[in-house]
């Protein structure tokens, strides 16, 4: 176990940050802000009763597990400081959520808890002062070494991390033990799979762009796996408005290959609708990450999910897994239950009970404290992570993500051209920068 830890704590590191040290607490914007709650199992003399406001963007598909878990924190607070706590929990999806939670934290209507990008929010968040300092809390000692710095500003820890993710596109492993076929390692490859697959009869890709976050999942994959092999640069000349990705043109390539084999009608197919089509053989490949993977097995509990990373070239440099901290949990400076919200925090990540909780959300482990064994498909992409096939999810502009999803649902319909999207993500870039110069 301490092996998959180490190995597990690989995926996710980055040589050049500092380890996260500890700190006096409170608000990252304001270092003499609350500090975290004590640990005491003496109940005050009266009953305390608390509502917090949680805010779980792009976790709907997990309702059932996060209520079921709250129910057992609430069990453990009034049992241990009789505070009597209820929820007010959201769970909007995740093309909606980033807005809603960017005009809450705006106007001032901060959930008390709620969920961020580790890599696109942090940032920017930290700036505008919208994150705790969460270092003195007892779950900070105890994240994976390569796990911590990604949820980490300065040295600070400002999030606890829930999902530690390797992906690149699923894959139906029975589908692909049948018919001989391994992942392919460049796109000449892909195109050979894509026809041995129409040769009999299936399709090859479920395409399923209802919501605009999936068809710009794209987006990370072909500029990670370009960064870090043929076009290094990239992303430093587009945050200098030197570069444009006209630079990296071949990255439709892909793209092209995958929506001319793909599943009919994908705009009446949302995430949920994907995953439940991909679990019963609908397609043999999704660009799709396994955080969908509890949704798929939902529907058949014997599907055989793979993981491989997504041919972009004919390089085979350029085919390797993205690793990354996606989903994140943080504590708003202005939460009026920053207390308790402090001791969810903590119960997220406790010692025994997240073992369960981690596993039943089919999450990484990224806590020492974890001692549940991977799911196959995570082995599967450790075997890519193990040679040297990852890369970190390139940082690109949250607003240039966004932007990517709708655009490339637009070029499906051919209501947009390559050109188009270049123009239009290169304008998108250039003023995510002028915004974080303001």
């Amino acid at each position: 176990m301490k092996k998959t830890l180490l190995t597990l704590a690989a995926i996710v590191m980055l040589g050049t940050t500092a380890a996260c040290g500890s700190s006096n607490g409170g608000n990252a914007a304001n270092p003499s802000g609350t500090k975290g709650a004590t640990q005491t199992n003496a109940p005050s003399a009266a009953l305390q009763k608390v509502q917090l406001k949680i805010f779980l963007g792009g976790l709907d598909r997990f309702r059932v597990q996060f209520d079921s878990y709250f129910a057992k924190f609430a069990e453990k607070e009034k049992a241990d400081k009789n505070i009597e706590v209820t929820f007010n929990s959201e769970y909007p999806g995740a093309d909606t959520a980033p807005q809603i939670l960017k005009t809450r934290l705006a106007t001032g209507d901060v959930p008390d808890v709620f969920s961020l990008h580790a890599g696109n929010d942090i940032p920017p968040f930290s700036t505008a002062g919208f994150l705790t300092d969460l270092s003195d809390q007892p779950f900070a000692s105890k994240l994976i070494p390569g796990i911590k710095p990604l949820v980490s500003v300065n040295g600070k820890v400002v999030a606890l991390p829930l999902e530690s993710v390797a992906w690149g596109y699923l894959y139906n492993k029975k589908i692909f033990n049948d018919l001989g076929i391994t992942p392919p390692a460049t796109l000449t490859e892909m195109k050979t799979v894509v026809q041995k697959l129409k040769d009999n009869k299936m399709k090859p890709f479920l395409l399923s762009y209802k919501e605009a976050w999936i068809p710009q999942l794209f987006l990370p994959l072909t500029v990670g796996g370009l960064v870090n092999s043929t076009h290094k640069d990239f992303v430093s000349k587009m945050n200098s408005d030197q570069g444009s990705f006209a630079d990296i043109k071949e990255m439709f390539d892909i793209i092209d290959l995958v929506n001319a084999n793909g599943t009919d009608r994908p705009f009446e197919i949302s995430n949920d609708d994907g995953s439940a089509a991909f679990a019963t053989g609908s397609a043999a490949m999704w660009v799709q990450g396994p955080w969908n993977a509890d949704s798929i097995l939902k529907v058949d509990d014997k599907f055989q999910l793979g993981v491989a990373p997504l041919p972009i070239t004919d390089n085979p440099a350029s085919t390797l897994i993205n690793t990354s901290v996606s989903t994140a949990l943080a504590i708003s400076p202005g939460s009026k239950n920053k207390e308790v919200a402090l001791d969810l925090l903590n119960y997220i990540l406790d010692d025994q009970a997240s073992n369960d909780l981690y596993q039943s959300l089919k999450f990484n482990p990224v806590s020492t404290k974890h001692t549940f064994k991977p799911y196959p498909w995570v082995e599967d992409a450790l075997v890519y992570v193990n040679k040297g096939q990852s890369y970190q999810d390139p940082t690109i502009p949250s607003a240039v993500k966004d932007e990517s999803g709708k655009a490339l649902q637009s070029y499906y319909n051919k209501s947009m051209t390559k050109d188009d999207i270049i123009k239009d993500l290169d304008k998108t870039w250039k003023n995510a920068n002028a915004a974080a110069k303001k």
